[in-house]
């Protein structure tokens, strides 16, 4: 099965090999050895060497999928005879790998173990164990390498797993566990975490199993390996020497390490196009079966060395640059322009960061301050942990974080943990927020009086901070319609008393943040002010007169800036996808054309690979229509009325106003 799919297990530890066998011996009897063998069976193994390359694109997910598959039901038995010698050679194997276990002795183990207690890398300056990612191949090599390590570390809760097996909301609650839960110290995983996966909380990679596909090792090193890693990365992987399939992976490795040093660590960016992966299936496959042959084993090693040359590498490199071209200076001080109006416009994170500490502390929470600007909190309150799960976010709220922050530039600090970046929209923030508002939301409403000390004049102004959200036409899971710009407008209006406060008041648009020129009003200021405010609250409907202005003035201008920003890039993203997807869809209609004419020819199980290959091109078919019609509906922008009531984090806003002397 192993150079079937194109995955060694000639390496495999002797406990993991026993369960495969076992497993692979018990569905081959279930099958009933006095029955005909069914011709889907023995379908796997009459596969094209261009029809097992297509397999290697997969996603690794359903690659695993579609190779558990074929570990259950794939033989090379043709008759009944041979099916009974087939599952005696699986017992002889079964015996041999329970003697290897039984044994004790199991090199491959023996040097991962040595890594994991010995190597002065797993170790930081106080002792402490790193985080460390394992990847192997199978699932099965997966269960006996959690068992072993677990019971090494004598903490099963230090390690967690991710497979191709477990659903998606799972493997992100086991990704954020990896990386806040400082108890969390060894992932194992298949491929399915090489996919989509940030693992950058670790540097430190372990290949217990190398794939014979070198995309797939590209994409576990990324993982680590990627834009904002502080620490130097490093990578083992363990092979058997004085095997075939050894000596070929070998030879490519030590070729990688030398082109490292003249490269650098960018020789991984580019290993999956130095070297294509069927390519080097076959040069396995080659090994294994005629690798005693020294004229084979010298013609390997060249096409190993030849791929790998130092020129096709650098160029490769130079191609994948982020820019070849420089920028003129009215761009970059256009640029410059659109980043200041927009962190001008952006809750400051000072302002998120004294909201959250001292919400959270009177909801019952600490927070201790590890670095500057980076807290740990050991505990999150069971209330806070209930009200995100309410909320229905997709992220979880963790028990636990250990190490957050409030400004991007501490996330990473060379020697610590990655912090969680807390910011609107993180669950715990929005958890936080949504029990404060429900319950001080009515005195919240009351608003507050401020005082401006710039301002020599005796008028009271009244100031309103409106919420604007800006939609397109996308829904959410629960019917709502999705956010395409959120915004917070203020709009001031001048306050007269008497009988000047029958006139119609002329509002203008405060700017991002005027609050910030103001102070908290003080004790005997307020008495003064007491019996004025009554009166402007009891006489003058300012909150209509705000909101008429919003509508009339500041929504109309974010609905703009929305469509001027967003259009450009959703036709730039319709262009790329409608490309990328019609080719992929033209190659496997044209694979499927192909094997539809094998098999009028007569070839066995050609319509079994016809229909699979079908099947692709209409799954990339509907991906395209679903992916053109949800940027069509990132088009269709509508504007919300400011102040609005909205339940989309499970609690109502309003807008709320402050007046100002």
């Amino acid at each position: 099965h192993g150079a079937l799919l194109g995955s060694p297990t000639a390496s495999a530890s002797g406990g993991a090999v026993s369960q495969s066998t076992q497993k692979g011996r018990t569905q081959l009897i279930s099958r009933g050895i006095g029955a005909e063998i069914d011709a889907q069976v023995v379908g796997y193994a009459d596969w094209s060497e261009d029809e097992i390359d297509d397999l290697q694109d997969l996603p690794a997910e359903e690659f695993e999928k579609l190779e558990e598959a074929v570990m259950d039901l794939a033989t090379a038995a043709l008759t009944v005879d041979e099916l009974r010698s087939e599952i005696e050679t699986l017992q002889r194997l079964e015996r041999l790998a329970r003697e290897v276990r039984s044994s004790g002795v199991d090199r491959k183990w023996e040097e991962l173990s040595r890594l994991l207690q010995d190597d002065e890398a797993m170790f930081d300056e106080q002792g402490q164990r790193r985080k460390l990612v394992i990847f192997t191949e199978h699932k099965d090599t997966l269960t006996y390498l959690t068992d072993r390590i677990r019971t090494l570390l004598g903490r099963p809760e230090g390690v967690v797993i991710i497979h191709g097996g477990i659903r998606r909301d799972e493997r992100r609650l086991t990704q954020e566990k990896f990386t806040q839960d400082k108890d969390v110290v060894v992932l194992v995983a298949t491929d399915a975490a090489g996919e989509g996966i940030n693992l950058q909380r670790a540097h430190l990679m372990i290949n217990y199993d190398l794939p014979w596909n070198p995309n797939r090792l590209e994409q576990r090193f990324g993982r680590i390996h990627r834009i904002g890693q502080t620490e130097v990365c490093h990578l083992w992987n363990l092979l058997a020497e004085e095997t075939r399939e050894g000596d070929v992976y070998l030879t490519l490795l030590r070729k990688l390490e030398r082109e490292r040093e003249t490269l650098g660590g960018a020789v991984f960016d580019v290993l999956g196009q130095a070297i294509d992966g069927a390519e080097l299936r076959r040069l396995m496959i080659e090994a294994i079966r005629y690798g005693d042959q020294p004229e084979v084993r010298a013609r390997l090693t060249q096409k190993v060395e030849g791929a790998l040359d130092q020129e096709q590498l650098k160029t490769l490199i130079d191609e994948q640059a982020l820019a070849h071209e420089m920028m003129g200076a009215s761009q970059v001080y256009a640029i410059r322009q659109t980043m200041e109006r927009l962190e001008a416009q952006r809750l400051q994170p000072h302002f998120v960061a004294s909201f959250f500490k001292a919400a959270f502390q009177h909801l019952g929470g600490t927070l201790r301050q590890r670095e500057p600007g980076r807290y740990q909190i050991r505990h999150v309150s069971a209330i806070i942990r209930q009200r995100g799960r309410l909320l229905g976010h997709g992220d979880h709220v963790l028990r636990s974080y250990e190490r957050i922050c409030f400004e991007k530039e501490h996330r990473q600090v060379p020697g610590k943990p990655t912090a969680d970046f807390v910011c609107p929209g993180h669950p715990l923030l929005d958890a936080t927020i949504d029990l404060i508002l429900e319950r001080y939301r009515s005195l919240m409403k009351q608003g507050a009086v401020l005082v401006d000390d710039s301002d020599p004049g005796e008028q009271m102004r009244a100031l309103f901070y409106l919420e604007h959200s800006v939609q397109d036409a996308h829904t959410n899971p629960d019917g709502s319609r999705r956010t395409a710009s959120r915004r917070l407008q203020f709009v001031e209006l001048p306050v007269e008393s008497g009988d000047a406060a029958t006139a119609t008041p002329e509002a203008r648009n405060a700017g991002p943040a005027p609050y910030l020129d103001y102070r908290p009003i003080e004790v005997d200021e307020a008495a003064l002010l007491a019996s004025l405010v009554e009166e402007i609250r009891a006489t003058q409907d300012l909150e209509r007169q705000a909101l008429g202005y919003a509508v009339a003035n500041t929504v109309p201008q974010h609905i703009s800036e929305v469509r001027q920003r967003r259009e450009p890039l959703i036709d730039k993203t319709r262009a790329a996808v409608k490309e990328r997807l019609t080719k992929e869809i033209m190659y496997w209609n044209n694979r499927a054309l192909q094997l539809k004419l094998r098999e009028e020819a007569g070839k066995s199980n050609v319509k079994l690979n016809s229909a699979l290959a079908r099947r692709r091109a209409e799954g990339l078919e509907e991906r395209l229509r679903k992916r053109m019609a949800e940027l069509e509906e990132h088009r269709q922008l509508a504007a919300s009325p400011p102040g609005y009531d909205w339940r989309g984090a499970g609690h109502s806003r309003r807008s709320a106003g402050a007046l100002a002397g």
